[in-house]
């Protein structure tokens, strides 16, 4: 018999089975997939944003959904002691643009790894390829879980508690498939709507074949629901296959996402040129004009302005032909250009799916969970820790660390 048992080792459930078993509990780790921290191991573009050094009250900021909540959890082992955690552990770590956190090495497999030796040296014992099949409860009191092994086979391990700690539903291939609502609703839980968070926004603007790869440094974008302003984000934005992405987009993506749910309508409007009044940007068209030659085109001065897969684009929005000479370009057709340079509007139809999101937005209710604790308020020895919970966050290294700090309370054991 166990004194805990740990469903899915990612971010939360490899720091709450290791702190359970630091603190003299025999711990068991159950992992569906063939490794530990598999989402780990691609998050940050395999880098891993493993945490946010700005101050509590700027990070609370970027906690986007029960950031009260969370604020027990973060106050028990903050963004900081993350540092301190991993530097100890022997991860050496950078803190770069924005207080994002790396490993020095820029390798996500560093921090992955890194749990799971803190796992095994504090003998928790970890079974992959193990698919948890139900968490067993008796008048409202854990006794154990039933899984299927790597065989195939269906057994039962007993334990007084379990910490659930499964993950969203986002990259489904990393094994986040939503197995812990399953056990959650079984359990009597409340379980917020699932909707992808921190995923690329798809847009219907007629010239977007030819922004495939577009990145964009350095703009200011609007986020308009139903033509009232509702979000401003300065950075980079990026266009691809999936959709309009980079920092910037997955930021708004969050308030996006819940207003076409809704069906409201939304749009993003790029400043290309924020650095430049309306009057210093007409200045600058017409300095690169009188130093170009009659006879080169309308694209040549759209090169000098944006990326080149913004020249057709461009062009078409203003109703000028990219093989116009400059010398026919008309005072009218330049202030046209400087209202798109300054405000191009994307309209946005549709998001991507689980498959590309960062995050799962919902999740277990916590007004059923207690926030010193973690565990359940319904059924006793039930503790929850990291995506399965309704608590999400902006980009930006947050949602790992609400991952190690619920971890870190879930596996405390506190009753």
């Amino acid at each position: 018999m166990y004194d805990v048992i740990v469903i899915g080792a990612g971010a939360a459930g490899m720091m709450a089975a290791a702190t359970a078993a630091r603190n003299g509990k025999k711990v068991l780790l159950l992992e569906k997939m063939e490794k530990a921290g598999r989402k780990i191991r691609i998050s940050g573009k395999g880098r891993c944003n493993l945490t946010n050094a700005r101050e509590p009250e700027e990070f609370k900021e970027a906690i986007r959904t029960n950031a009260d909540f969370f604020d027990i959890a973060f106050a028990e082992f903050n963004n900081k002691a993350t540092i301190r955690f991993f530097e100890r552990l022997g991860v050496k770590l950078d803190i770069e643009r924005g207080q994002r956190v790396f490993p020095k090495s820029g390798k996500a497999w560093d921090i992955a790894n890194a749990l799971e030796d803190y796992c095994r040296d504090n003998e928790v014992e970890i079974m992959f390829d193990t698919r948890v099949s139900d968490i067993l409860a008796i008048d409202n009191k854990i006794y154990g879980v039933k899984y299927f092994n790597k065989r195939g086979f269906e057994r039962k391990e007993e334990a007084e508690n379990v910490i659930i700690a499964t993950g969203g539903v986002s990259y489904p291939r990393t094994g986040s498939t939503g197995d812990g609502y399953i056990f959650a609703d079984r359990l009597g839980h409340g379980i917020e709507e699932l909707r992808p968070s921190l995923t690329p926004l798809r847009t219907s603007h007629p010239q977007r074949k030819y922004l495939d790869g577009l990145l964009l440094k350095n703009i200011e974008a609007k986020l308009f629901i139903d033509n009232e302003l509702a979000q401003e984000e300065f950075g980079e934005i990026s266009f691809s296959d999936r959709g309009i992405e980079g920092a910037v987009a997955l930021r708004m993506s969050r308030d996006a996402v819940d207003a076409l749910i809704d069906e409201r309508s939304v749009k993003i409007v790029l400043d290309m040129k924020p650095a430049l009044t309306e009057e210093m940007l007409y200045d600058r068209i017409k300095r690169e004009m009188e130093e170009m030659n009659d006879e080169e085109f309308f694209s040549e001065l759209l090169r000098k302005l944006v990326p080149k897969q913004l020249v057709m684009p461009i062009a078409h929005e203003i109703d000028v032909h990219s093989k116009n000479y400059i010398r026919k370009l008309t005072d009218t057709e330049i202030q046209r250009l400087i209202k798109v340079l300054k405000g191009m509007v994307f309209p946005i139809t549709d998001y991507a799916p689980f498959e590309y999101a960062v995050v799962t937005a919902g999740g277990v209710r916590c007004d059923e969970v207690n926030r010193y604790t973690m565990e359940s308020l319904k059924v006793k020895g039930l503790y929850f820790a990291g995506e399965v919970l309704d608590i999400d966050a902006n980009t930006g290294g947050y949602n790992l660390q609400i991952a190690f700090s619920t971890g870190r309370l879930a596996g405390q054991l506190k009753k």
